[in-house]
């Protein structure tokens, strides 16, 4: 006759091996610093890692890094974009050779596609997914990247766009703030009627 608490047995059997599993992987994101009021480390190398506090793959935001981390955060960015450049044989129509880090939108996405690489390619419980998925968003930014400044350098030289630079007009950000948002009392543009 069959043990009847056999079944019981192997559920708790199964159950006792996730919770294994689980503590396992619980202890690795420790190390790593990626959980939540652990201690940070970073990675090593030129490929956008360094011994500072911010995780692999934490997003940069430039105008918010601690000066005492810019100078060491900037030298791992820039060499990861110099490596990036080489493997993927970047053009200078795709990327401005001679001045890329004088273009703020060019920075942006490069900086978003750096972190991303951090997070998919240091991630060791990622089945494949997060390394497929950057590549696709690698494409897709180095093809913006190509339209957003135009190939006004690709001769080798920064060419300055010429353009009205919006955050420096203090008039015309309250002429904006008093306008209101879409459909506001206070004289905004009005909401339109339904037919």
């Amino acid at each position: 006759m069959p043990d009847p608490l056999g079944p019981l047995f192997d559920a708790l059997e199964s159950i006792n091996g996730e919770l294994t599993g689980f503590a396992a992987r619980l202890a690795r994101l420790e190390d790593a610093g990626a959980v939540r009021g652990a201690p940070k480390q970073g990675a090593s190398g030129e490929d956008g890692g360094s011994e500072s506090a911010r995780a692999r793959g934490a997003p940069v935001v430039w105008h918010k890094v601690k000066d005492e981390e810019r100078a060491e955060l900037w030298a791992e960015f820039t060499a990861w974009v110099i490596r990036m450049a080489d493997t993927y044989e970047l053009t200078t129509e795709q990327l401005p050779h001679a001045c890329w880090w004088e273009h703020g939108a060019v920075v942006a996405e490069l900086t978003a596609l750096w972190t991303g690489w951090e997070s998919a390619f240091g991630n060791e419980e990622d089945a494949a997914a997060g390394p497929y998925l950057w590549h696709d968003a690698w494409a897709r930014g180095i093809e913006r990247i190509g339209r957003s400044w135009l190939g006004e350098c690709t001769n080798g030289y920064h060419q300055a766009k010429s353009r009205t630079v919006w955050g420096t007009d203090p008039a015309y950000r309250k002429k904006i703030i008093g306008a209101g948002p879409p459909g506001a009392s206070n004289g905004g543009p009005a909401t339109p009627k339904a037919a």
